[in-house]
């Protein structure tokens, strides 16, 4: 279990960073928001991953650390609120700039995707 744990949160740490290195604003909210769901992860197994563990000590042998849970309640939600300030500020971007890039200008220069496609973007 542990190890397909893992390897979720890997996944989930390498498409982040992937989406956060892209050009376009909707593609680094996506990252950013992965970034925070693989973190979330990370905190929440910190409190020992148990099947059937009980949340309250002295209730059962098998227990598991609500600390962490807390802590993971706490950043989903701040994680809605930052997501939500990201999207309007992508908008507000696409707005004032005419596009959706990061730093507001188009490239100049066809990618190598489109150069071996022979399609403009």
């Amino acid at each position: 279990m542990e190890g397909v744990y893992a390897f979720c949160v890997g996944l989930l740490t390498a498409c982040g960073v992937f989406l956060c290195l892209r050009g376009r604003t909707f593609s680094v909210v996506l990252g950013l928001t992965l970034l925070s769901y693989a973190v979330n992860l990370f905190l929440f197994a910190s409190g020992r991953l148990t099947l059937y563990g009980a949340a309250v000590l002295g209730t059962s042998d098998n227990y598991s650390d609500p600390l962490p849970q807390a802590l993971v309640l706490t950043a989903i939600v701040i994680g809605f609120a930052m997501t939500a300030f990201l999207v309007i500020l992508a908008m507000r971007s696409r707005a004032d700039h005419g596009n959706d890039h990061v730093d507001g200008r188009i490239p100049s220069e066809p990618s190598l995707v489109q150069r071996r496609t022979g399609r403009r973007g």
